[in-house]
């Protein structure tokens, strides 16, 4: 029974004297509450569709996931964001990694995500197929735009890895078919971070490289190996490279069954590497066997034609024109020699005419005396230099004194020169120009600005003039 006693007194005591009531600001309670989401909820996966989705200047990105009963907030903060394999687009069945917090400022619950994961696809998967998708609607993959292989190239460039078996089954190949084929070996990394970009610079190279360095085709080579190794060919600077290189290319990726984005631009896929090389020179049997079938056909063709020729001429001059066509012939012919004569000695008389009117010309050039006229030019050009300098020291000399005139003005009304006699300038501490005593309050800081510098003053007292006293010095 003495239990039952003290909690009913307990309970008396309550109802008659109230414990004291806790009250919390706005900012107090978001804090708490942050402070336990933060605590119970650092590390959670979140799956949704994402909506309203937009994106900063910073390249912070901001949207909301959500499924039939519910949505959150999330933001994806650039340095986070930089990771992801693919770009986030509003209706996108996703996975979301983070804490959830409060955001206090609106007081929404939100998620900071640290990763993004798409459902279903992988992340590189899904990067591949938006990327593709991207490429495909600018026609990067058209097949009007793809370029032919040359018959038979001079040079070729191999853009691979310097070690392994693709470079040397490559360059074996090409040297059993074409011994005579330069062969330009551009090392690059096929696999990791830095990959792409030596890819890329690879293809740019070969655009505009110098005389020594110029070929007829490019080939981008790599054995086969997972989506992740082969992730460097996929990359949109080294597809747009590709489709803006004047040189076709060959992408020899992976086996036959590994597709690249490079695959899909490149003027030709060639399933491996060694069939890269294959495709790219045929077998000198195979060109001597069409040459020889060239020629052959070539050498027919002309028989046939100058035998066709033969019996048309022979028809012709069987025909019972022909001598008449012969006699104007003939007559043409006659023609042209009197025209050749004729000439021959008009080319003879001509220079005989020419030198003496030459010599005439000659003799009037001398009986004129140059020499005077030239002394009387000279003489003249003289006065009038003269009387051009003449004119330009007096202008020169009136600019000068007005200079001189405007320099004296400036100098009588330069302000420090009226600091100079005397006079100083009062500035309060936001820098204000003070003219009147009003305007400050003793024990305030004065900047002083005289002639010769400035002085740090303070006000210790402040006494005012009379109104008809304001004006005298």
């Amino acid at each position: 029974m003495g239990p039952m006693y003290s909690d009913a007194m307990d309970e008396q005591a309550q109802l008659l004297f109230p414990p004291e009531r806790v009250v919390w600001t706005v900012t107090a309670l978001a804090a708490r509450l942050k402070e336990a989401l933060e605590r119970d909820f650092f590390d959670v996966w979140v799956e949704g569709e994402i909506s309203n989705l937009h994106r900063s200047a910073a390249n912070h990105q901001y949207f909301t996931l959500k499924d039939a009963g519910a949505q959150l907030r999330v933001a994806l903060f650039a340095q986070q964001g930089r990771y992801l394999r693919f770009r986030l687009q509003d209706g996108m069945q996703v996975l979301v990694r983070g804490r959830i917090s409060l955001y206090e400022a609106r007081g929404d619950l939100q998620c900071y995500a640290e990763r993004v994961e798409p459902r279903g696809l992988g992340s590189l998967q899904a990067a591949f197929e938006q990327l593709k998708a991207k490429l495909a609607a600018e026609g990067l993959f058209a097949r009007e735009r793809k370029r032919p292989l040359p018959a038979l190239p001079r040079r070729v460039a191999l853009i691979t890895s310097p070690r392994g078996a693709v470079v040397a089954d490559m360059i074996r190949i090409l040297r059993r078919r074409y011994p005579n084929l330069g062969i330009l070996v551009y090392p690059v990394a096929v696999q990791g971070e830095a990959a792409a970009g030596e890819l890329r610079a690879a293809v740019r190279y070969f655009a505009a490289a110098p005389p020594a360095h110029r070929v007829d085709v490019l080939v981008v080579a790599r054995g086969g190996g997972s989506l992740e190794d082969l992730w460097a060919f996929n990359d949109e600077g080294l597809a747009r490279a590709i489709a803006a290189s004047p040189l076709p290319v060959i992408s020899a990726v992976g086996h036959e069954t590994d597709f690249t984005i490079a695959d899909f631009v490149a003027d030709l896929r060639a399933p491996t590497p060694s069939a890269a090389a294959e495709l790219l020179i045929r077998p000198k049997a195979d060109l001597l066997a069409e040459w020889e079938e060239t020629r052959r056909r070539l050498a027919h063709g002309l028989r046939y034609g100058l035998a066709r020729r033969r019996h048309e001429l022979v028809t012709l001059t069987q025909h019972r024109a022909f001598p008449g066509v012969r006699h104007r012939l003939l007559q043409r012919a006659q023609r042209l020699d009197d025209l050749t004569f004729r000439l021959r000695h008009e080319a003879a008389q001509k220079p005989a005419a020419a030198w003496r009117r030459l010599e005439q010309l000659a003799a009037r050039v001398r009986h004129f005396d140059a020499r005077r006229r030239l002394a009387l030019l000279r003489r003249e050009v003289l006065e009038r230099r003269a009387a051009i300098a003449h004119a330009y020291r007096f202008r020169l000399a009136a600019r000068r004194a007005g200079f001189d005139a405007l320099e004296h003005v400036l100098r009588e009304r330069n302000p420090l020169a009226i600091l100079a006699r005397g006079y100083a300038l009062i500035y309060d501490r936001q820098r204000r120009l003070l003219t009147d005593p009003r305007q400050i309050e003793p024990g305030e800081a004065l900047r002083v600005r005289m002639a010769a510098g400035w002085l740090d003053a303070q006000v210790t007292g402040r006494e005012l003039l009379p109104p008809e006293r304001e004006s005298q010095p």
